[in-house]
């Protein structure tokens, strides 16, 4: 249910609709509030007080007729402006950057605030009355639909400064740079974290039943990305059922419908219930979504970077951005426990087989096409090495040494080939000693072999 939620959230989160409805709800809300109290209280003893409208029905007819329609232009104006910048990020960034800008909720805020003003300033027209009988001037409502046209042109000039910096290339890293950092804290919480499997009890550990039979496997609904795995409602269910699941595509990947996406032991255990509960956790959509994938947030900066090094662009100072934004998040996340491929229940079984991301996939992600596109740009492979040279100092494991010594091999290697400077080849060597000297003792037999190349 909390993967639901959290997914049904994500998703109103990048709607151009949900905080809009919202603050106009907020609007009708208010100018049914204030007309009652309008109603309610005497007019002629609120004509004194300073700051009420004084003004008579044609008066204030006039003036909110002029809110409303210079707020439903400026909204409209707005919504160009935003529809012109997502085109240029989309061209400048890539498309998948879109998804970032339309999660923005400045922008959001807004067009929500202009449309609110206009629906509010429509409202209060409405609950004037200038009839023989009687004559009715919400004055308290016309003040506030003052206070709001005046408020309007702050959010409009907020808009224009949004706006204008949120395309800056270093705004834009760092902000996927900061999604990629939460995403880290989100999956893989240090000691003690909420979304850490529960550890094997001392020797309880038990074989499941069924395994040494073939499984049930349970095909996928649709084709599209797996974007959200609901693990609580999977190990409820294994507990229940006394079952071990096997899942065999992660958060990011591609499915391609009828193909196997969990297999289940024992095979007979898979009846119309399990089937339907196990369909039921899995979420799979038209795009990655980073709610539980972490590489996305990997590849959109990857993304940046690629796009930055081609030639029609040739930009390395925006790689550079990406690789040191990268840098800081393996950084970050070489420090946190990442959860094994199999989960056990508090009593030792063996419930769940995870097709487990590993820290090695991460570093592939994160810097396998950069080094690739920037093999013969000095500053690219330099500030790639002084990355990993710091990773390096916060590695905990062997495994994670073990991956950076080889991403690190691979830089030096590629790049002696291609840059023709001795200059530059010297001061590559100097960043790839640092690594090395980052790394200690642990390496490979093939890595080793690749630093027995290095100058002395």
């Amino acid at each position: 249910m909390r993967t639901r939620l959290s997914y049904a959230w994500e998703q109103l989160r990048a709607s151009y609709w949900f905080i809009p409805t919202a603050m106009v709800a907020i609007a009708v809300a208010v100018s049914a509030a204030s007309a009652s109290v309008d109603r309610t209280i005497d007019q002629v003893w609120l004509q004194p007080l300073a700051g009420i409208y004084p003004g008579g029905p044609a008066e204030a007819s006039t003036l909110l007729s002029t809110i409303a329609g210079s707020m439903i232009t400026v909204a409209g104006v707005t919504f160009s402006i935003t529809i012109v910048t997502l085109s240029l990020a989309s061209s400048q960034f890539g498309p998948r950057l879109l998804r970032s800008f339309m999660r923005d909720t400045g922008t959001q805020v807004v067009l929500g605030a202009f449309v609110a003003i206009f629906v509010y300033s429509i409202l209060v027209f409405h609950a004037i009355d200038s009839t023989d009988s009687r004559t009715f001037v919400p004055r308290i409502s016309v003040t506030i639909a003052l206070l709001m046209a005046v408020g309007g042109l702050g959010v409009l000039i907020y808009f224009i400064h949004h706006v204008s910096s949120s395309i800056q290339a270093e705004n834009v890293i760092a902000s996927v740079g900061r999604d990629l950092d939460q995403a880290i804290d989100a999956l893989f919480p240090g000691e003690g974290g909420t979304a850490r499997p529960a550890p094997v009890p001392p020797g309880a550990a038990s074989a499941p039943r069924g395994l040494d039979r073939p499984g049930h496997p349970i095909p996928a609904a649709q084709t599209g990305y797996l974007q959200a795995v609901d693990d609580d409602a999977l190990m409820k269910l294994a507990r229940r059922r006394d079952l071990v699941l096997r899942l065999l595509y992660r958060p990011g990947d591609f499915v391609v419908g009828d193909s196997d996406l969990v297999i289940v032991w024992p095979g007979d255990a898979a009846d119309e219930e399990v089937i339907n509960r196990i369909e039921e956790a899995f979420i799979i959509g038209a795009a990655r979504l980073r709610l539980q994938d972490v590489e996305f947030a990997v590849d959109q900066l990857v993304e940046i970077a690629v796009r930055a090094l081609s030639p029609g662009i040739n930009d390395p100072f925006t790689a550079i951005s990406c690789v040191d934004r990268l840098g800081g998040s393996l950084a970050r996340l070489a420090e946190r426990d990442i959860p094994p491929a199999h989960r056990y229940d508090e009593h030792g079984s063996l419930r769940m087989i995870n097709d487990a991301v590993t820290f090695a996939g991460i570093v592939d992600a994160a810097f396998n096409q950069i080094r690739q596109n920037g093999r013969s740009s000095a500053p690219i492979s330099m500030r790639l090495l002084e990355s990993i040279a710091i990773i390096a100092a916060r590695a905990q494991t062997s495994e994670q040494r073990d991956a950076l010594r080889r991403q690190a091999d691979m830089i030096w290697s590629g790049c002696t080939e291609v840059l023709p400077m001795e200059e530059d080849r010297e001061d590559l060597e100097r960043r790839y000693r640092l690594v090395l000297a980052a790394l200690g003792k642990h390496s490979s037999p093939v890595s080793a072999t690749l630093a027995d190349s290095v100058p002395q």
